[in-house]
């Protein structure tokens, strides 16, 4: 169990701060303006400071307390076992020396009575108090942006029942299989496919995408986007927390509350560093005991104490999780989505990146890559004419891709008749009399040119002979090339994993310049291949969108899956790239180096504060200059040290990965 929630600490906070600028003034006032407490009785002084401290540690620092006794009664030491021991021993001192002052021996004694450490009582607890709260605030600023795309989904969905009436209805209500209509400029209320009708979708808020996506019949919509034009009819699929939308939340509320490797690391260090320190203290206070000069109790305690606040872990302990919540925030407002802190820090020493090509390195879109006619009679623009003119009634991803070709060059189709559609198969339709049909080649493979090898052909036919047929490739994506080439410069090896055909994969490895391909894979052959690199010492990474990546997503040491892609893909994944494109990958790399360099800075810091100053605070430097270290001196070197590291990691949030 943890601290209570933030909202909590804070009336605990403002006590701290009022209560706590008081007894700082009255104690260390005198110092920077001689006259602020001169005249006043010091014994009034002392009840006034014990009267505004108790509140402090007993009520504002009541939850540090309880964490203290939880680790002493469990045995895990953390950084409240030494704040509390610290803060504690300094307040049980000046509470005694408060109330039987006068019973001290002279030696104990100064010009205002026995020393009194309640200003550091309250500054400790104060400050721990405020970075416990930025602590959660970071955490809770990580999934702002995403908590906002939640609430895009509008709370009110237009229900169209099976006579035609439409009823508005709260979203809560709405269940799979409903038939909703979307008007333009409306919001999609859930995760559907359109039933009928066309738009174009801006889901820029979602994928970053800034172009609206044409939406048809049959394609798939998601919760929060923005219906642009036309009006939908869509079917619902997934409502409320099953929406992609929601997912995200989760994957960051599950990256929050994740641990990275190099934090267990820092855990460790922390488990045998604080009773190392303990025993320093006692070791102190002992050896003044033992050979201090006069007054020999005073010293012993005042030295002790300065141990047990100086090595007080706070950095140490802020070191790691501030900068995976900084890493985590900066990568979801570039459009990256940590599952796992584990991921964000292994990404860093990923060598080996496996790649799945449809969706990741492919657009998953065909496009006409070659026209061919099939002798001299028909032109290359008169063949792609007819056949687009006759597959336009067709909503078949290929026969899209024809009429997109057509219209990309200007080619003006003719009225089509009796449209025939034979699934599986292809269409046909009546053009100026003539009955025109497309569908899969079923004849002998004609020579392909170099840019359409892999591809999927068809045939177009007129009266029933053979016109020529149409090559349709996937295009790879646009930033496909420039991100392999950027992820190769960092020093990874790229191959692509496929279970396309030989014919498919050859053409894009070398289009990419990968450094392997491996065709015809299956799911089980996938996470093979993963395991077989892992076992060779690789850190493998494995990126990819569909079923039949999860598997190997899961078996990877980091799992990289595209914002497009399918719910088992995000599940099974540490990374998601909501762009869906591999530019985001390589920002995520960057930024995972950058946070794995801040976590060794922190670390270095939090380690340097303690090491320079431990030795200072138990006293070493007095045998030769008779110089000690007083415990509020001490607190705050160690307010300095959590300062240092926080400032260090907020360098995160404004860190350039593009």
């Amino acid at each position: 169990m943890g601290l209570p929630h933030e909202r909590h600490l804070r009336p605990r906070l403002w006590v701290a701060l009022g209560s706590g600028i008081p007894v700082l003034l009255l104690a260390m006032g005198g110092m920077v303006a001689p006259g602020l407490v001169h005249g006043l009785d010091p014994v009034l002084l002392a009840w006034v400071q014990l009267t505004l401290t108790t509140p402090i540690f007993l009520w504002a620092g009541a939850p540090l307390n309880r964490r203290w006794w939880r680790s002493i009664r469990e045995r895990d030491p953390n950084m409240f076992t030494m704040t509390v021991t610290g803060t504690g021993a300094a307040y049980l001192y000046s509470v005694v020396a408060t109330l039987a002052g006068d019973s001290f021996p002279a030696a104990l004694q100064t010009a205002h009575g026995p020393p009194l450490y309640f200003e550091a009582v309250a500054f400790i607890t104060t400050v721990v108090l405020l970075g416990q709260i930025l602590e959660q605030r970071a955490h809770a600023r990580t999934g702002e942006a995403l908590e906002a795309l939640l609430r895009l989904a509008p709370p009110i969905a237009h229900r169209v029942a099976a006579d035609g009436r439409e009823e508005d209805i709260p979203l809560a209500n709405v269940r799979p299989g409903e038939l909703l209509r979307v008007r333009p400029g409306e919001h999609l209320p859930v995760d559907g496919r359109v039933a009928s009708g066309a738009s174009d979708v801006d889901e820029s808020m979602l994928t970053g995408e800034p172009l609206p996506v044409p939406r048809r019949v049959g394609d798939p919509v998601r919760a929060g986007t923005l219906n642009t034009t036309g009006s939908l009819l869509l079917t619902a699929e997934r409502v409320g927390a099953d929406t992609v939308l929601a997912q995200i939340i989760r994957l960051v509320t599950a990256a929050q509350e994740s641990e990275a490797p190099i934090a267990r690391l820092a855990d460790r260090v922390t488990a045998w560093f604080i009773p190392a320190v303990l025993a320093l203290a006692l070791t102190t206070a002992v050896a003044w005991l033992a050979f201090g000069p006069a007054p020999r109790v005073p010293l012993a305690l005042l030295n002790g104490v300065a141990v047990l606040i100086i090595a007080c872990p706070c950095a140490l302990g802020l070191a790691t999780p501030v900068s995976i919540v900084m890493g985590i925030g900066r990568g979801a407002r570039a459009g990256i989505l940590v599952q796992d802190a584990a991921a964000l820090e292994q990404l860093a020493g990923t060598t080996v990146l496996l790649l799945d090509k449809t969706g990741t390195l492919t657009a998953g879109r065909p496009r006409v890559a070659a026209v061919l006619p099939a002798g001299s009679g028909t032109l290359p623009e008169e063949l792609l004419r007819l056949a687009a003119a006759a597959e336009a009634s067709s909503e078949h991803p290929l026969a899209r891709a024809l009429v997109a070709a057509a219209t990309e060059r200007g080619l003006a189709l003719p009225a089509a008749e009796d449209f025939r559609a034979e699934p599986g198969v292809g269409a046909s339709a009546l053009l100026s009399g003539r009955r025109v049909k497309v569908s899969r080649l079923t004849g002998p493979v004609p020579t392909l040119p170099p840019a359409a090898a892999g591809a999927t052909l068809v045939e177009v036919r007129i009266e029933g002979a053979i016109a020529g047929c149409i090559a349709l490739a996937d295009e790879l994506k646009p930033s496909a090339a420039p991100a392999v080439r950027s992820l190769r410069a960092l020093g990874w090896r790229v191959e692509l994993v496929t279970g396309d055909r030989a014919e498919a994969a050859a053409p894009v490895a070398a289009a990419l310049g990968l450094d392997a391909w491996h065709a015809g894979i299956s799911p089980a052959g996938k996470q093979d291949l993963v395991r077989a690199r892992r076992a060779r010492g690789d850190r493998v990474a494995f990126a990819g969108d569909g079923l039949n990546d999860a598997p190997a997503l899961a078996a990877a040491d980091v799992g990289i899956a595209m914002g497009d892609g399918t719910d088992v893909a995000l599940r099974s994944s540490g990374v998601v790239l909501l762009q869906g494109d591999l530019a985001g990958l390589v920002r995520a790399v960057r930024l995972s180096r950058a946070t794995r360099r801040n976590i060794r800075q922190n670390l270095f810091w939090a380690f340097a504060y303690n090491f320079a100053g431990l030795p200072l605070a138990a006293g070493v430097l007095y045998p030769w200059t008779g110089w000690l270290l007083h415990p509020m001196v001490a607190s705050v070197a160690m307010s300095l040290s959590s300062l240092t590291v926080v400032a260090n990691a907020l360098r995160l949030r404004h860190l350039r990965i593009d």
